[in-house]
């Protein structure tokens, strides 16, 4: 199937903006999280968690659930937005993050909050990991999907490109990568820092089928998911064309919001800003 109607992307759209407003008040009651790359993933979280992925918050280890691996581990609020308004826990857990005795910290932790499927912070490990499961859904026969986000910051890791050429050595075809290619990290843009760039040239070198969307673009995120199901013999990575703090005027494009929390009064100005519009 490769056709959504309008209804599904506005559906879609709005939860993104949901999503959006939980990262700024849980960020703000914390006074300290990652709004940034945060804000630039929410739609990619929004077609996964309430379209694409096969899962059930009452039955959270069933083992032919879909797995989602955040390897950029400190975008956890986009994560634990979409877990609550899936239902895996009450939507005023939100409000703890990052507080002592929370189970919601600052990176996510398996072992600790419903959903999460890999404990995830320290950069490059994630699609280590997302390997090993779309290994495990072959050896054991199971036919669930393994997707993973990374961010392109975190694609200057070593491991990153180690686990790459395991994806594609072992054909993991039930395998879909998210790049947020939103150009920034905490000490500036990309290009300057470490630059990864050509980024999908260095993906299809590394055996990946490469899908170039804009990471905005419900349709478009859609769309290439279905794309990647067809894709058989080699994983595929989706880059995702992004901008940092997206949908926060002040925040937009703007590297100081990589790790800052805003203060009350900016809240206040975000939450406007990302009112629901009536439909």
């Amino acid at each position: 199937m490769t056709y959504i109607n309008q209804g599904k992307i506005s559906y879609l759209e709005k939860k993104a903006r949901v999503l959006r407003r939980y990262i700024v008040r849980m960020i703000g009651e914390a006074g300290s999280g990652h709004p940034g790359g945060s804000l630039s993933a929410a739609d990619i979280i929004s077609v996964l968690y309430f379209d694409l992925l096969n899962i059930d918050p009452s039955n959270p280890f069933d083992p032919q659930r879909d797995r989602f691996v955040l390897s950029k581990g400190h975008g956890a609020p986009v994560l634990y937005a979409a877990l609550a308004e899936r239902g895996f826990f009450p939507v005023e857990n939100l409000w703890t993050l990052r507080k002592l005795d929370s189970p919601l910290q600052g990176h996510p932790d398996m072992t600790k909050v419903p959903g999460v499927e890999m404990s995830t912070g320290s950069l490059g490990q994630g699609l280590s990991a997302a390997n090993g499961m779309a290994l495990a859904a072959r050896v054991q026969d199971l036919g669930y999907r393994v997707y993973v986000m990374i961010g392109d910051g975190e694609t200057e890791e070593g491991q990153i490109w180690e686990a790459a050429m395991t994806s594609s050595h072992y054909s993991l075809d039930n395998l879909t990568g998210f790049l947020d290619h939103n150009g920034l990290q905490i000490d500036g843009p990309v290009d300057q820092v470490m630059s990864p760039l050509p980024i999908s040239e260095k993906w299809r070198a590394f055996g990946w089928e490469v899908i170039e969307v804009d990471g905005h673009n419900i349709e478009e995120i859609w769309k290439a998911c279905q794309k990647a199901y067809t894709i058989k013999g080699k994983p595929t990575m989706i880059v995702c064309k992004t901008i940092k703090g997206k949908g926060v005027s002040f925040m937009e494009d703007k590297v100081e919001w990589h790790g800052s929390a805003p203060s009350k009064e900016q809240v206040e100005q975000a939450l406007e800003e990302l009112e629901e519009e009536v439909i």
